[in-house]
Parts: C-alpha cells; sequence; structure tokens
C-alpha cells in the first residue's frame, strides 16, 4: 500500500475521538509503515488524555508479529470520518481495499430488473433452495414463528430461534408430500413478517455460530440502492452465488460460496467479500458476516410480496476462483497497445546517467569478489555523478544520488567518502548532492526496504539510489529464480515510484571465475544477471613478478624526475630521455645532484610508492548491456582507494584467475586420459552452474555455453554420470524432486 499520505490521514482522527485500543493502533500502524514516534506523539498532543513520554514508552513495546497493524487501519479510520481517498488501490488478500467512493468497482448501470416467477410454486421454491445448499444428512435451520415490538409506532416482526432438528431430506419428503400446504411441514407463518432459513448446515442441537457443521456459504445483502442495481452489481461482481432470493422487501439475498475450511478462515474471506461488495456500492451489514446467520426464505410471503429464488449457480464456480478474478482485475498493468500507433510518434529513450552503460530510471548490477573494492567503486560512482565527472572513464550525468550503506559503520562510511575525493583529486563543491542513509544493524528485508526508501525519498529527485550490498537485503533462497524474482521486482518498484536509477552490488559464487561468462559469475540465480539492464563484472587479474617490477621501475623513474623538477628549472642538461626510463641511472642522478637531506626525503618517498604498487589489484570489467552496444573488457588498478584506469594497456595480456594463455597450453605436459575425462567433468559442471535455472537447464543451452553440438553435450553428460536427461533438459541427480520419474536416467 502507498502510504505516503497517512499523516494527512490522520487529520481526520481525532485523538479524542478515540478509545485506547485504536490509539495503540494507529501507533503500531505507523512504525510498521516507518514512521517515527514523532509523528505518533504529535497526533497525540491534541488529546486531554495526553501524557508525555507516554509514546516513547508504548513504542518500544511495538516489535511487530505475524498479523501486524498496517497502514490499512488507519486509512479505515480516516474514510470514518470523511477522508476520501484519491485514487483506487488494487484489490489484495492481506490488504485493505481502499478506492475512491465515487469510483466504485462495478455500478450496476441501469440495473436489472426482478420479475415474479409467473407460476409460482411455493413447494419447488423451498424444495429447489434446499437441494441447491445442503446434503440430504444435514441438519436444516428455518424460522416461521415471530414475536411483535414497537420501533418508531411500527409494528416490527423478529424471527424466534425456530427449528434446527430436521434434515434437508426430511423436509424435501414431507414438502413434496405435503400437497403445497407447506405450513403442515414447517409451521404456519404470518404474512406480514415472512419465513426465514439458515443457509449452512447444523449439528441439531443449537443455532448459534459453534453449531455450525460446514462453513459453506455467506450472506450478501445490501438496501442502500435499488433492487435492479443490486441485481446488477452482484452479477458484474461475479460473486460465486449458489442461490440469489428476492427478500419481498428492499434487498436481494445472495447466498455466496465461501467453502471455508474453519471458523477463522471463514471469518477472513467473509471480510474481503464484504470489503468488495462495499467498495462497489453494496453497503453490507457486517452482522451479516456470522455463518448461523437467517436468510429470507423462499416460496412464502411478506406483506403481499412473494419471495423467491431470482436465479441459483451464477458468476465464479467456487470463492477462491472469484478472489483469483477479483484480485486480477484491477491489477494495475497497463493496457496493450498498437505499434502502428506509435510508430511514428516514438516515445524519447531515458537520458544516459553514465554514457554507453545505463540510462536513467534503469537497474545496474555490479558484481565482483569479496576485496574487489566493490563499496569503493560505488563511491566513485557517488561522486562522478554529484560532480558530473567520468566514472570509469565513463562520462555521467550531474544530479542528486542517495546511497544506502548496509555494510559500513557511519564513520568508516564518512571517511571513505573523503579519502575517495580526495584520491581522485576533486573539489568537493557538491557535497549536498550527495545523501547517505546509514542502515547498518537496522536493515530490513528488501520488499520492506522498498516502502520505507520510497517514502523517504519521494521528495528528493534523487537521479540514482545505490544500494551496497544486497546481501544484507535479500528475501528468500538466492539459488531460487522465482524468490530471486521477487526480490528483484523491489528495485522495478523503487525506479518507478522513484523515477530514478537503482544500482547495486553483490558477490561472485564460490571458486575459480575464470571458465566462466561474465554474466554467470554473480552468487545465486540467474535472475541477478538477466535482470538489471547493466551488469558490470569484476574479475581480478593475474599480475607477473615481471610486471610489477616494471610498475616499480616506472615509479621510481617518476618521482626521481619529480624531485630534480623541484630544484633545477631545466633537467635536460643532467639527464637524457633514456636515463628518465632507467631506474639506476636516475637514482644515481638524484644522489649526485640533490643535497643529502632532499635525497633521503626522495628515497622515502620511493619506498612508500614501492610499497603501494605491491599492494595494488588489478581487475578486468565485463558488461552486459541491454540498452547499448558491448564495449570492450575494460582494464583497471585499484590503488586503494580508488581504481585507475590503465591507459597504456599493461594489463592487456593478463589472463583472469588461473587461466593460461594459449602458448602455455602448447607447451604443457601432454595430458593423460584420465585428465581429459576430468576437464571434461569439471567443464560441464561450470557450464551447468552458468546457465542452470532451480536446478535443471535446456540441453541446447550448455551447447551454446560451451560453444559444442547437443550430441557433444549429452556425451559428456552420460561420461559425468551425475545428471538426468528428460527429453531436452537435464538437470543433478542428487537433485531431483522425489517421486517424479523421469526417463533416460544416466
Amino acid at each position: 500500500m502507498d502510504n505516503t499520505n497517512l499523516l494527512k490521514m490522520l487529520e481526520y482522527i481525532d485523538p479524542a475521538s478515540c478509545d485506547y485500543q485504536e490509539w495503540v493502533n494507529v501507533g503500531m500502524a505507523l512504525k510498521h509503515e516507518g514512521y517515527s514516534v514523532n509523528d505518533w506523539d504529535s497526533w497525540s498532543r491534541s488529546d486531554s488524555r495526553y501524557h508525555s513520554g507516554e509514546c516513547e514508552h508504548k513504542w518500544q513495546g511495538f516489535n511487530g508479529n505475524a498479523q501486524p497493524v498496517t497502514a490499512g487501519t488507519i486509512v479505515q479510520m480516516a474514510k470514518e470520518r470523511g477522508y476520501s481517498p484519491h485514487e483506487f488501490k488494487a484489490y489484495d488478500w492481506d490488504g485493505e481495499i481502499v478506492a475512491e467512493e465515487s469510483s466504485p468497482l462495478v455500478n450496476g448501470g441501469e440495473g436489472i430488473p426482478i420479475t415474479e416467477p409467473a407460476q409460482w410454486d411455493p413447494v419447488k421454491e423451498i424444495v429447489t433452495y434446499l437441494e441447491t445448499l445442503f446434503e440430504a444428512g444435514e441438519n436444516v435451520g428455518y424460522v416461521t414463528q415471530t414475536w411483535e415490538t414497537e420501533k418508531d409506532g411500527k409494528t416490527k416482526y423478529l424471527p424466534t430461534k425456530g427449528c434446527c432438528d430436521r434434515t434437508a431430506g426430511e423436509l424435501i419428503r414431507l414438502l413434496n408430500s405435503c400437497g403445497g400446504d407447506i405450513g403442515s411441514v414447517l409451521g404456519d407463518y404470518k404474512e406480514e413478517a415472512g419465513a426465514w432459513i439458515r443457509f449452512n448446515p447444523l449439528d441439531g442441537k443449537g443455532v448459534k455460530n459453534e453449531n455450525v457443521t460446514d462453513y459453506r456459504y455467506a450472506l450478501v445483502e445490501s438496501d442502500s440502492m435499488p433492487i435492479e442495481q443490486q441485481n446488477a452489481v452482484m452479477r458484474e461482481l461475479e460473486l460465486p452465488i449458489a442461490v440469489l432470493v428476492y427478500s419481498g422487501g428492499k434487498s436481494v439475498h445472495a447466498i455466496v460460496k465461501i467453502d471455508a475450511p474453519n471458523y477463522d478462515e471463514y471469518r477472513r474471506r467473509v471480510d474481503f467479500l464484504y470489503k468488495v461488495c462495499k467498495e462497489s456500492g453494496l453497503d453490507i451489514d457486517k452482522q451479516n458476516r456470522n455463518p448461523s446467520r437467517l436468510s429470507r426464505m423462499p416460496g412464502v410471503m411478506r406483506n403481499g410480496k412473494k419471495q423467491f429464488i431470482i436465479d441459483k449457480n451464477i458468476g465464479k464456480e467456487s470463492f477462491s476462483e472469484w478472489k483469483d478474478y477479483i484480485e486480477s482485475i484491477n491489477d494495475d498493468l497497463p493496457d496493450p497497445e498498437s505499434l502502428s500507433a506509435e510508430w511514428d510518434n516514438l516515445p524519447e529513450l531515458a537520458p544516459p546517467l553514465i554514457d554507453g552503460v545505463l540510462r536513467q530510471g534503469h537497474k545496474m548490477l555490479i558484481a565482483g569478489p569479496s576485496k574487489a573494492g566493490k563499496s569503493y567503486a560505488l563511491i566513485e560512482m557517488c561522486v562522478a555523478i554529484a560532480e558530473g565527472v567520468k566514472w570509469f572513464g565513463w562520462q555521467c550525468t550531474k544530479g542528486k544520488i542517495l546511497y544506502v550503506n548496509l555494510e559500513l559503520d557511519r564513520a568508516s562510511c564518512l571517511h571513505r567518502f573523503k579519502d575517495v575525493y580526495t584520491a581522485m583529486h576533486l573539489e568537493p563543491e557538491n557535497l549536498n548532492s550527495i545523501d547517505i542513509w546509514n542502515l547498518r544493524g537496522h536493515s530490513v528485508p528488501m520488499d520492506k526496504l522498498a516502502p520505507k526508501l520510497i517514502r523517504r525519498a519521494s521528495k528528493k529527485n534523487y537521479i540514482a539510489v545505490i544500494i551496497d550490498p544486497i546481501y544484507k537485503v535479500i528475501t528468500g533462497d538466492e539459488n531460487s529464480a522465482d524468490q530471486m524474482a521477487h526480490f528483484c521486482n523491489q528495485f522495478d518498484k523503487v525506479c518507478t515510484e522513484l523515477g530514478c536509477a537503482v544500482i547495486y552490488c553483490h558477490h561472485h559464487s564460490k571458486g575459480a571465475q575464470g571458465g566462466k561468462r561474465s554474466m554467470d559469475r554473480a552468487s545465486g540465480s540467474g535472475v541477478f544477471a538477466r535482470d538489471p539492464d547493466a551488469l558490470l563484472d569484476l574479475s581480478e587479474l593475474d599480475i607477473s613478478d615481471s610486471l610489477y617490477k616494471q610498475q616499480e621501475d616506472e615509479t621510481v623513474c617518476r618521482i626521481c624526475e619529480n624531485w630534480m623538477r623541484r630544484f633545477y628549472r631545466n633537467t635536460d642538461d643532467l639527464c637524457s630521455q633514456d636515463d628518465l626510463v632507467t631506474p639506476s641511472k636516475m637514482l644515481e642522478i638524484t644522489h649526485k645532484y640533490l643535497h643529502p637531506n632532499s635525497y633521503k626525503l626522495m628515497m622515502a618517498d620511493i619506498d612508500k610508492a614501492k610499497l603501494a604498487v605491491r599492494n595494488r589489484t588489478a581487475w578486468r570489467i565485463e558488461g552486459t548491456l541491454r540498452e547499448f552496444p558491448k564495449f570492450a573488457p575494460l582494464d583497471m588498478w585499484f590503488d586503494y582507494p580508488v581504481h585507475r584506469e590503465d591507459t597504456v594497456g599493461v594489463l592487456k595480456d593478463c589472463e583472469v584467475e588461473d587461466i593460461s594463455p594459449n602458448w602455455k597450453k602448447n607447451f604443457s605436459k601432454k595430458k593423460t586420459n584420465e585428465d581429459r575425462s576430468k576437464e571434461r567433468k569439471e567443464s560441464i559442471e561450470t557450464a551447468f552452474s552458468g546457465v542452470q535455472e532451480n536446478g535443471k537447464c535446456r540441453i541446447s543451452e550448455l551447447a551454446e555455453y560451451l560453444a559444442v553440438t547437443e550430441k557433444t553435450v549429452r556425451s559428456r553428460l552420460k561420461e559425468h554420470g551425475g545428471f538426468w536427461i528428460d527429453d531436452g533438459e537435464c538437470g543433478l541427480k542428487n537433485e531431483r524432486k522425489k517421486g517424479k520419474s523421469r526417463e533416460n536416467l544416466l
């Protein structure tokens, strides 16, 4: 539920009009929806019963439960006091149904007239009712006797307890043989009052709720609109009506199929039914929600009008089918549109947030192993977007950004931002464009975090929201495709509601990553790689000692040259171009021309720089993009605390993790048959882990991954011995569901 206006709704609720439980419920709902205790306290102050500190004391005890008090409670309380929502909300089984009262789901149009039966047969009416609702051996409760009371100067007839000791089969037999005298079977009734019948079977010992033996039906009745419209609305709603009866008065009685397994579930289903009806103009009497409730008996007269069956078995077949239907007809999904209508007037594409990588309002995932500097990369992105500069060589659109910190303590996070600003050599001119939401120790699952995030960010005009990292907020099993699809849908909600990009990071799966495609390295279900609009994957490169030595030599030469230029305007006479790239010569020249103290300070700089070089790590960034062409792999140094692009190409020939170049493979020791078999088994396992969804995949997907034929894949699966094959699918045998037979088990 969108609860951004809960505080506005509280303006309609006078705390002085609330009893104690209602006051507490408001506080519990506010806390559940992410509001603060100050919101509750401020609202409570206008009540003469207010005591300072009481709200804070109560608030600490609101720790949640399996059935929490939600925003719907406040919405309902506000509506009862005159609040009118401005938009229609989807019907939800677990939530409140909130709709603009002037825009009901259906309105009945001009209505559907009700016509009395031409040949009215009282016995047939009652027998049809009994045969439709009851089994032959079930006890039926009915009332023909009344007692009188005065109200507004008029005589009112009220039903007595009635009878409940006869079965439907017995009543049907007696009615069919009574010669039309239903009074001889059921007892005589007053035509001024009519007669009643209970629509659920009883145990024969009483007529209370506890005497109901099967929670089969509920009564829907409304007298707040014309009879014809009642008839039309009930039909338009597709209510699963077993019998529709005219009451002989101002209403029709719909006996609606509920089929609940127990009383609690019956109440839950009836509440949902009544809420839907109410939002459709049927103002239901809540007293009718009891399963032992009386309804009007067809086949009798009431004040000169017949009580009769209008129709039976209409609408949906069952309550569950009807509930699915109701929840689907207002699903907030857009209608299909014709391409021809838009062909000559295509909508503008969202502008880029990161040129060539990500558009505004889209989603991006950054995946990498532990200690890849993913958090630093995201902080660098925050800085680049805030200042409108390049990130990893890509130009960023300038704007405001929210960084959701789930992992670092507040102090560490703030220091990191300052360290990154300093290392990027940027003046902090737009610090007010970066908001940080520190949630370490306060993180909640993403489906709970998303609405809280949306509420806090709704008026901030963020161009991007960064969530770091997502393992702190994952809901469900990260290897389950359907559960991870639900999890990723939360990012869509944030994008849609805030109109901003959502960027988040996730870790690699365990083991070597070199043999996998970049989009298959992220841990968990393949949904992680396939859901975002852009995926950037970081893989560590193997750096040889010779490359580290080369980097050290370049660093020594650069530091020596810088120190020489401090004291000599023109160094061309002191060192040649060859000297400038030779560490030993530069050390010799600086030792000769620099003052001993300066030389000592320079050597301290060199030692520090050499250590930094050895602490560097190298990374290759590969991308899977939905909106832009694929870019060439980007090589970076992680030179704490920032990443720096390899502009000279020294990392180009480095390999990811344990993958050796082809020339090494050609001169390697000749492999045995056992070695080749082991490699084939490992390759099929790696490929399967990369493409599987919920423990299985298509053989064609494995063939595409390995760049071999499907026949070769089948051969390797058979050689491995740990996989099953069923037609064009395969999976691991030990993960196969019990009891499910499959053919061609290897």
